[in-house]
Formats: C-alpha cells, sequence, structure tokens
C-alpha cells in the first residue's frame, strides 16, 4: 500500500474515532452518529478493502475505548465493516465515477444493511447479557431506520465534494509521473535517425523537411 494511501486510511480511522465519540447521541437502544462519513469516503477514494478496514479498525477502536473488550466486540464492528465493504464494491464497480442517483444508492442501501445487522448484534448481545425484551431491541428500528436514511442522503450529497480535493491530492500525483517517464524524441522520416526538434535538414541522410 502507498504512503500516501496508508496515512489517508491511518486519518480516516482516527476521524472516524473522534466522530464517534464526540458526534454521537445515545437514546437507550437508539444511536444517532456521523461516524460513517469516513468509512464512506475511503470505500469510495480507495475500494472494498480500504472502506472495510477504516470501519472494522474504527469501530473496534471505538468499542474498545467506550465499552473495553467483551464476548460481543467483535460482532458490533461488524456493520462498520460492511458499510466500507458494500460502498467500496459498488464504486469499484463504476470504477470511482458515481453520479449523484448512484451514490445516493449504495449510501442508503448501505445505511438500511447497516441497521439490520445491528439490530440482529443487540438482539444476540442482549440473549447473552439478559437484558432482552422485544420492545428494547425492535421498538427503535423505525425510527432508526429514518435517521439512518437522512443521514446517508446528507453524505451522499456532499461526497463528491470531498472526493474531489482528496482525490487530487491522493491519486492525480501518480498520473503525472507516469507521463513525465515518457518522453518522446524526434526522428528522421527517411532513415529513422534522431534528429533536434528545431532541425531541417537530417545529418545522417541530408534529407530536407
Amino acid at each position: 500500500m502507498k504512503p500516501k494511501r496508508l496515512v489517508t486510511n491511518a486519518m480516516l480511522i482516527a476521524m472516524y474515532v473522534v466522530l464517534s465519540l464526540v458526534a454521537t447521541i445515545n437514546l437507550g437502544n437508539m444511536k444517532f452518529t456521523l461516524d460513517s462519513l469516513p468509512i464512506i469516503v475511503g470505500a469510495a477514494l480507495f475500494g472494498p478493502v480500504d472502506g472495510m478496514l477504516i470501519g472494522l479498525l474504527g469501530s473496534f477502536t471505538n468499542q474498545m475505548l467506550t465499552y473495553g473488550f467483551s464476548a460481543t466486540t467483535l460482532l458490533w464492528i461488524i456493520p462498520a465493516g460492511v458499510r466500507g465493504l458494500l460502498i467500496g464494491l459498488y464504486a469499484k464497480h463504476h470504477n470511482f465515477d458515481m453520479s449523484f442517483k448512484q451514490t445516493q444508492f449504495i449510501t442508503i442501501s448501505s445505511a438500511l444493511a447497516v441497521t439490520a445487522i445491528n439490530t440482529l448484534v443487540m438482539y444476540i448481545d442482549a440473549k447473552i447479557y439478559g437484558y432482552y425484551s422485544f420492545a428494547y431491541v425492535f421498538g427503535g428500528i423505525v425510527p432508526r431506520i429514518i435517521a439512518g436514511i437522512i443521514i446517508a442522503f446528507i453524505f451522499g450529497a456532499i461526497l463528491p465534494n470531498i472526493l474531489k480535493p482528496l482525490r487530487r491530492i491522493v491519486l492525480e500525483p501518480k498520473k503525472q509521473t507516469a507521463k513525465k517517464e515518457e518522453p518522446k524524441e524526434r526522428r528522421c522520416p527517411y532513415c529513422g535517425a534522431p534528429i533536434k526538434e528545431d532541425a531541417k535538414k537530417c545529418d545522417y541522410c541530408g534529407a530536407e523537411f
């Protein structure tokens, strides 16, 4: 993995942790957070592997800082990893050039998938630790879905404005370097000998042009 890409992923993981700690509202069985933005950005920028790693490592770090390690810690980090994987696969399928509708489709679809997986993980966690009740686990699923769709729509709308400068910084310099490595040399059209750019006569065969 290239240094710029590695550093960018590390920054997105750190951003995920910060947002999960300071930009998150927990209301019992409901959680409203902005921490998915770094996952979406990383996945749309680099693809499924990077998106999944940002989600898994960011979520794992947040779990350790907030709750410590438990029997269900690895289950709780799955939704974030799935979000990065789905968005990354979709972005890669479209050659990392998604339209507004495509961006909205994948951000909202992944948000719905994450809500479903989170609810399943909550159910398993509640059963293991003995706090299960149908109202607690499933009672807030509708507000969670609505909140997830609204946040996903907002992130999908601002994503192109975030990706554009990042692509210039992280990806485009490599293309410019590749162009410089292919200098063109002027040659005589008659004998093929190398000639100067401003020459009007070949020094080898004497042809004029």
